[in-house]
């Protein structure tokens, strides 16, 4: 590595932006996301910046100097003048203040990673400058596989340490973190059923620890959209992500299931029309009993569940033996048809119905 990787605090520190105009906006969007005091050097302001100074957000000063940054967490130069760029850098390098200037590689002691903000979970992607393309492309990877409320259950843990410490062995410790992180908690909480995975976290600290038997688990009917990897949801990335068994029928192109973890296991259960190697009711069997293990389990289906899915069947099944399902909706065949064709299937003044016709039942759904 050229560049090591750290943190650096900002509560309390001030941060310095020289600069009045969009590159300096950039970097003051960035630095909103701490608790950092703001310091905007520049002896005009745009619109955005005079805002967050009018706001109380950020302090404005118009002659730079090095008394200014000297203590500063760090600073940012982005006046685009290349050679006042030089000069606040001189200036920032004599108040031993480490700085980044914009465009300019060379005069950088700091450069900005791509962020995944989880807060207080962070994940910094860098390529010391060399492919900051690539270091977006793996942040919006990222940002598909972590739940966006992931950092709260991170914030209660924190909160909860001292009676973790105090009510629970240490030799048990361990094993609570693991299943409050890996466990039935951590799924609650990525489903936004936080009140409930944090009342559940402290009946376990209560009780001394992790509990020994699980409760029973989950069964999620994702859609899978009309095959392209790239248009499932976020939320069906996360549900992937999360499974301990994945059912899946022939029409779920593989490249989704890449996107499962690894040690998920995957189970085929057929479905071609006219010729169901596996009928509904074993479908709606196995993955009951399943999740009666305690387990994960997802039912992946092509396009949406609710539409012509036999969601209703396997909702029952669950609901009949006690197990908890969720629904998580996918784009519909006929919506990416119409994408894919460049139609709107609606026009105002035009057509304001649409139906949709599962022509091969005799018994067809409309909608």
């Amino acid at each position: 590595m050229k560049a090591f990787p750290m943190f650096i605090r900002t509560s309390g520190r001030r941060v310095i932006i020289v600069g009045g105009g969009e590159q300096a906006a950039q970097k003051a969007r960035l630095i909103l996301k701490t608790d950092a005091d703001i310091v905007l050097v520049s002896d005009r302001l745009d619109d955005e910046l005079r805002g967050l100074v009018d706001a109380g957000r950020a302090q404005h000063e118009t002659s730079l100097s090095v008394s200014c940054m000297e203590g500063a967490a760090m600073a940012f130069v982005a006046t685009g003048c290349p050679g006042f760029d030089a000069a606040a850098h001189g200036l920032a390098q004599a108040a031993l203040c480490p700085v980044n200037v914009v465009d300019r590689p060379e005069l950088c002691d700091i450069t900005t990673p791509a962020i995944v903000d989880r807060d207080p979970v962070v994940v910094a992607i860098g390529s010391e400058g060399t492919a900051p393309v690539l270091a977006r492309e793996i942040k919006t990877r990222l940002e598909q596989i972590l739940p966006s409320n992931l950092g709260g259950l991170a914030a209660l843990a924190g909160r909860l340490r001292h009676s973790v410490a105090v009510g629970v062995p240490h030799t048990k410790r361990r094993a609570l973190w693991a299943w409050v992180f890996k466990g039935e908690p951590r799924a609650l909480w990525t489903q936004r059923h936080e009140r409930q995975a944090a009342c559940m976290i402290k009946a376990a600290i209560a009780d001394g620890g992790a509990p020994r038997h699980q409760n029973v688990g989950q069964i999620t009917l994702v859609g899978a959209g009309p095959g392209a990897r790239d248009l499932l949801t976020l939320r069906a990335v996360e549900r992937l992500q999360e499974a301990d068994v994945i059912f899946y029928d022939r029409l779920v192109d593989q490249d989704i299931l890449e996107l499962a973890r690894r040690d998920a296991e995957r189970v085929f259960v057929g479905k071609h029309v006219g010729a169901h190697s596996w009928p509904q009711n074993r479908i709606n069997r196995v993955i009951v009993a399943e999740a009666l293990k305690g387990r994960r389990v997802v039912r992946l289906k092509s396009g949406d569940p609710g539409i012509f899915g036999r969601a209703g069947e396997e909702i029952e099944a669950a609901r009949s033996a006690g197990v908890c399902v969720e629904i998580v909706p996918g784009v519909m065949a006929v919506s990416a048809a119409g994408a894919a064709m460049g139609w709107s299937l609606t026009e105002r003044g035009v057509s304001s119905t649409l139906t949709t016709d599962r022509s091969h039942d005799a018994g067809a759904w409309r909608s």
